[in-house]
């Protein structure tokens, strides 16, 4: 098991954080013989159903009672005797046949505020990422359609995601594809070409309808009978 931090912390107090107090128990326990040194303890937290409840609530003394020979509701008790000192923790009881239901002080839930202000634009940021690289290829939005709300979509998210990893110790590298080749751009640089001619009183004759996937644009025709050029 790895270092346990006991001393409160200023930030909201939440599953990791019981975790950590009640780890801190069980290791206690085990210095005092109730556990055996190598007994592995997965400690896990649900929110409480019911008010009544508290807020969180952890079944780990009933999956704990049988190895080590003890009754439910008396590890439980044991363990809520070797937690560790927290003034976010107003109360903590048994109930039922060996559950520890946990109840937070009122104000637990605001002191995340000052740990955010004190954090400034470090807050939440962690090295998770270990600089693996991540390349994340969004929006590249089609030249030859019209934009819509889905590109918009595609950006803020793909954006926001980049930032996220980013600042999650990812080495993220942002990437729009430009979509400058191929039969589609070929059509469209011949309809513009052809469009201008138009426009300079060329006769053009375009096709009424959609072209098929076999068809090919042809090279731009030569420029004839163009006044002004």
């Amino acid at each position: 098991m790895g270092r346990i931090t006991t001393r409160p912390r200023p930030e909201l107090i939440l599953k990791q954080q019981l975790q950590e107090l009640f780890a801190a128990a069980v290791e206690r326990l085990k210095r005092d013989g109730v556990l055996a040194p190598d007994q592995q303890v997965a400690v896990r937290f649900e929110r409480a159903r019911q008010k009544q409840h508290g807020d969180f609530a952890t079944n780990m003394a009933l999956s704990l009672a049988k190895t080590c020979g003890r009754a439910p509701r008396e590890l439980a008790q044991l363990i809520i005797d070797a937690l560790p000192a927290a003034p976010e923790i107003v109360k903590v009881e048994i109930a039922g046949p060996g559950f520890i239901n946990v109840f937070l002080a009122a104000d637990s839930q605001s002191q995340v505020v000052g740990a955010i202000r004190d954090a400034g634009k470090g807050y939440g940021r962690s090295t998770l990422g270990a600089g693996q690289k991540v390349v994340i290829e969004f929006v590249s939005a089609n030249p030859t359609g019209p934009l819509h709300v889905g590109h918009g979509r595609g950006a803020a998210f793909g954006d926001s995601l980049a930032r996220l990893l980013a600042a999650t110790g990812f080495a993220v590298v942002t990437e729009y594809y430009v979509n400058d080749a191929g039969r589609q751009m070929d059509i469209l640089a011949v309809s513009v070409w052809l469009r201008y001619l138009e426009l300079c009183g060329e006769q053009i004759a375009f096709p009424c309808h959609r072209p098929s996937r076999t068809w090919r644009p042809l090279p731009p025709p030569k420029r004839q009978g163009v006044r002004g050029h």
